[in-house]
């Protein structure tokens, strides 16, 4: 079976990876069932690389519905050290404009329906989860977007993980922003939490896609938005 140390999950509006060459498709089973598909593994820029939709192609998959303990598994059988997410958010600070990059280095957990452990039936196993990001892997991927030269990017910040499929109140939206929130999204959790189990270094490309609803001078987020700023 092909290995790559680095593995691109992807989140809405990003199904492919363009510029992979030697492509070839793995299809993983896991002892938690499928993954959300089936794993692209290639080449860029001559770097082996595993990518992964996390909806599914065709975006099959809502939040809660995303297989996260098989994805994390996946990645991890096919040898991957390295984790990266890419997710489109909502913003909660008017100076995260739509399409700014944002690297956070906290998560606040605000879903409730999701297995959040690959430990289970007798076995319980503790993982400090104060850092929840990389720093090593933040650092490389805020100096690769600065590198660019065309994207505004912003190191650090705390992603607040909602349930979803729906998007906030605008009660919420601003009790999020009282709270010193600074970007919002559905999927970072368990994800990162089972990363940390795995021992993957794990960190987040956040993608502002909107204002969330909290801005009033801007139209509320919408599908539509999310997933056209995210293929932009």
């Amino acid at each position: 079976m092909p290995q790559a140390k680095i593995g691109v999950i992807g989140g809405s509006g990003l199904y492919h990876m363009e510029g992979m060459t030697d492509v070839e498709e793995v299809k993983i089973q896991t002892p938690f069932g499928d993954p959300s598909d089936v794993i692209t593994i290639g080449k860029v820029s001559g770097v082996s690389m595993a990518f992964l939709p996390r909806h599914g192609r065709g975006h099959r998959l809502s939040p809660s519905e995303v297989p996260s303990r098989a994805n994390i598994w996946a990645l991890k059988s096919l040898g991957v050290e390295w984790a990266i997410s890419v997710s489109a958010v909502g913003s909660l600070r008017e100076d995260i404009a739509p399409r700014d990059l944002v690297i956070p280095d906290q998560l606040f957990d605000r879903t409730k329906d999701r297995v959040k452990s690959f430990y289970e039936g007798g076995v319980v196993v503790h993982c400090s989860f104060a850092e929840p990001f990389c720093p090593t892997l933040g650092s490389l991927l805020l100096e690769s977007a600065r590198e660019l030269g065309n994207v505004n990017v912003h190191q650090g910040g705390t992603y607040v993980c909602m349930e979803g499929p729906l998007f906030s109140t605008k009660a919420e939206s601003n009790v999020y922003r009282k709270l010193g929130m600074d970007i919002i999204g559905m999927t970072a959790l368990p994800e990162a939490k089972l990363a940390r189990e795995a021992e993957l270094c794990y960190a987040i490309i956040a993608c502002a896609t909107d204002y969330d609803c909290w801005y009033e001078s801007e139209e509320s987020v919408s599908v539509d938005m999310v997933v056209g700023e995210s293929q932009r």
